[in-house]
């Protein structure tokens, strides 16, 4: 288990979190997602509720918070206190 690093960016934290290297932020958000094809924010936010409609879907700082279980950090640093 391990965190993110301070300084990093949110492609390599969407790479960290997908178990993936060297994906740009899409690539790496769809896998971490279990998803294909979408773009960085459907995908997140398919991740954080798989029946949630596009109509419903957080901007990026608002799902990375959900999905990191914080409130107010910015898009990278709520995933970088993802533990994995």
């Amino acid at each position: 288990m391990a965190l993110g690093k301070d300084g990093s960016s949110l492609t390599a934290e969407l790479n960290r979190l997908a178990g993936t290297t060297g994906k740009a932020e899409q690539g790496a958000a769809n896998t971490y997602a279990g998803t294909t094809g979408l773009g960085l924010n459907a995908a997140l936010n398919i991740k954080a509720s798989a029946n949630r409609q596009p109509s419903a879907y957080k901007g990026l700082n608002a799902i990375c918070n959900e999905l990191a279980s914080t409130t107010g950090k910015s898009a990278v640093a709520a995933l970088r206190s993802i533990n994995v």
